[in-house]
């Protein structure tokens, strides 16, 4: 199953969830974000690749279907709710990834 994790910036939230959930053995994993300045931009490729789509608020969701709708219509795009308030990796933020993810997972494996 190929995961794509999109935030912003593709610096902190989603990249932290890329590096959480890389070595799994059940899923392939990327990470992208939906500013012009993100550090990989999410493009049609990735959402094409992506199983299933993890964005951390609602304003990705709405990104991914305004500015991709082809390549977003008909993916499981699953909003988090996990605010811009944390950095690459910081505790906190790996629980809330780990909690928030899991539910979708478990029914996956």
């Amino acid at each position: 199953m190929n995961l794509l994790f999109v935030c912003s910036k593709n610096k902190w939230r989603s990249r932290t969830a890329e590096t959480i959930f890389k070595e799994s053995h059940y899923h392939s994993v990327k990470s992208a974000g939906t500013e012009p300045t993100a550090r990989i931009k999410v493009n049609s490729k990735l959402l094409n690749w992506a199983d299933i789509i993890f964005v951390m608020e609602k304003k990705h969701k709405q990104r991914l279907t305004e500015n991709f709708s082809v390549a977003s219509f008909g993916k499981q795009i699953i909003i988090l709710d996990i605010p811009d308030e944390y950095q690459y990796m910081d505790i906190e933020l790996i629980e809330i990834i780990k909690t928030s993810v899991s539910n979708y997972l478990d029914n996956v494996i």
